[in-house]
């Protein structure tokens, strides 16, 4: 056991057990995101440099500030939120969405209802033009019909990252070349999506431990690559509140190391879930 004392990592800036285990603790109560000690070199390796740019001299300084500001602590949660992401990341969920899903949502929007996907961790944008780009696709029209893309991230700088819809051109490779086409603009070295892709997708800040502002249900839900942070009684308590968002018969798509323990859901296909109570 080490002493609260103790560096917990030695650096430019004095870094204690205190210091991180009160920075964990914040963490993990704002945002769900776990944070074991063998972690305390990754804390200090993204926070030395907001701790230097803030005019400190050591971390219990920075413990200070964010307790103090609620603005810091958004800060600290992008910090500490790991951004990995590609388009058409696990391909698969993306084929059965077309194959499995898609024909009979666009079966209700032709009749005038209401079709509503739900992307829960955003991140930069890639996965909520992801599910656009498979939408257009099956429904060239869906812009015209009540279709929408919920993108949502816990850091509000991803959340306009996407918004913007601007990528390095060559991420282009990521995205299938029948999905391109009119659906992409060049900027020379970037690119962005053309106006009808972008109508389809609403991005905001929603933090999956608070409050979800959204007062509709959804047809389908991601959310990939995210409870793997969270300890198990976060986890179930999530699982629960999506099955609240989902009618019978909705999906639910996970990362490829998560499972639901949830007994609302079955298992489809590869990491895809349909809510069957």
């Amino acid at each position: 056991m080490t002493a609260r004392g103790e560096l917990a990592v030695a650096g430019e800036f004095p870094f204690t057990w205190a210091d991180f285990r009160t920075l964990a603790a914040l963490v993990q109560d704002e945002a769900g995101i776990v944070l074991p000690d063998s972690k305390a070199n990754l804390v200090y390796s993204r926070l030395s440099k907001r701790v230097r740019e803030k005019g400190l001299s050591r971390f219990s300084d920075y413990c200070g500030l964010v307790a103090e500001s609620s603005e810091e602590r958004q800060v600290l949660i992008a910090a500490m939120t790991t951004n990995v992401t590609r388009f058409f990341r696990e391909a698969h969920h993306f084929d059965h969405l077309a194959q499995a899903v898609l024909p009979k949502l666009i079966e209700t929007a032709r009749k005038g209802g209401r079709v509503r996907i739900w992307s829960s961790a955003c991140s930069s944008g890639e996965e909520p033009y992801s599910i656009a780009l498979t939408l257009l696709n099956a429904m060239p029209d869906a812009a015209s019909h009540d279709v929408l893309v919920l993108a949502s991230d816990i850091d509000p700088n991803m959340a306009a990252a996407g918004k913007a819809a601007l990528y390095p051109a060559a991420r282009l490779a990521d995205i299938p070349r029948h999905l391109q086409g009119r659906n992409i603009e060049d900027h020379g070295a970037q690119f962005r999506f053309s106006e009808t892709v972008r109508t389809l997708v609403r991005f905001r800040q929603v933090n999956l431990l608070k409050d979800w502002p959204m007062r509709g249900g959804f047809d389908v839900i991601f959310c990939r690559n995210v409870m793997i942070y969270f300890d198990p009684a976060t986890q179930d308590a999530i699982w629960g509140r999506f099955a609240g968002l989902l009618p019978i018969g909705g999906h639910l798509y996970i990362g490829h190391s998560e499972r639901i323990s949830s007994s609302q859901f079955s298992l489809v296909a590869q990491t895809a879930y349909r809510r069957t109570t």
